[in-house]
């Protein structure tokens, strides 16, 4: 097990390669920084390029839990700290009444037996020689009012149950926070956060992470794949340019289906791989994708 103080930038690099995670230079140091340092990690960049999962390989390879905040619209404070399982407190309440057991009533149902922990109390109560993993996902769709919230989280690692009183975290978690930038994130939160924007690959890389994760594909056709893939990201009128999730899918695919070859009429039936709503999927279905085989073929 790995030791967060003796951590060094090649046990990280170790943690990435056994992860089959293809990380460069800048993503291992500003990870490494970030666990150093101790602050946060803002992960920006473009959809299906990896963000989450550098937060998945922290907690696999650190063997500690990842505690996931899913972010979304109308996302409240509350509901990212705690909740009263009222329905088993109103159980209790009518058990305690029948036996005429009421005395300290409100004191027993109020109490930690009766608290749901949602992400951001489990990060704060979590136990073990390893602090866990918080994975705060795709910020930008949550509101302004939340991510304030999250910046005074964020300064003191720790919460307030009027209830039952503060708590704050033994060990403060590590944080990773992404971010599809949907919105433009505050300045408060970007100040107190280390930074990294992951973009889409180059060919070598994603032909690297084809080969990693899809062994069993052909090499021709995984060439083909990421050059396709490529091409298709630099057309003016698709809206949801394919990450690498989208070229591991369209791999993992023509494997499953053991083809020993792609050609344009192949690349079609598979466009649900790569396209993700129906204004790109019409696109590609008009693309000749027959020209740009022949041309990777020459």
């Amino acid at each position: 097990m790995y030791n967060l103080e003796s951590l060094s930038l090649e046990d990280l690099k170790n943690i990435f390669e056994q992860a089959k995670y293809v990380a460069d230079e800048n993503i291992l140091l500003s990870v490494f920084l970030s666990l150093k340092l101790k602050k946060p990690l803002l992960i920006e960049g473009e959809p299906g390029c990896g963000k989450t999962e550098i937060a998945k390989v922290l907690s696999s390879g650190l063997n500690t839990e990842l505690i996931r905040l899913q972010c979304y619209e109308g996302l409240t404070a509350s509901e990212t700290i705690y909740e009263w399982d009222y329905m088993r407190q109103l159980i209790e309440i009518k058990i305690k009444e029948a036996y005429k057991d009421t005395a300290n009533l409100e004191n027993y149902i109020f109490s930690e037996k009766f608290l749901l922990k949602r992400p951001l109390l489990k990060a704060i109560l979590h136990e073990g020689p390893m602090p866990p993993v918080l994975l705060i996902d795709e910020i930008d769709r949550a509101d302004e009012e939340f991510e304030g919230f999250l910046l005074e989280f964020l300064a003191e690692y720790q919460v307030t149950i009027p209830e039952l009183g503060t708590f704050k975290a033994k060990q403060e978690p590590l944080v990773i926070i992404t971010s599809n930038r949907t919105r433009e994130l505050g300045d408060g939160l970007r100040r107190r956060c280390l930074y990294l924007y992951i973009g889409y690959p180059n060919y070598e890389k994603e032909l690297k992470i084809v080969k990693l994760k899809v062994p069993q594909l052909n090499e021709k056709i995984s060439e083909q794949i990421v050059k396709i893939i490529s091409k298709i990201r630099e057309m003016d009128n698709i809206l949801k340019k394919p990450g690498i999730s989208e070229t591991l899918d369209l791999s993992r695919a023509v494997n499953v289906s053991n083809l020993k070859e792609l050609n344009s009429s192949t690349i079609l039936k598979y466009l649900g791989c790569i396209a993700k709503n129906p204004d790109d999927f019409s696109t590609l279905l008009k693309v000749d994708f027959s020209s740009l085989i022949s041309e990777q073929n020459k």
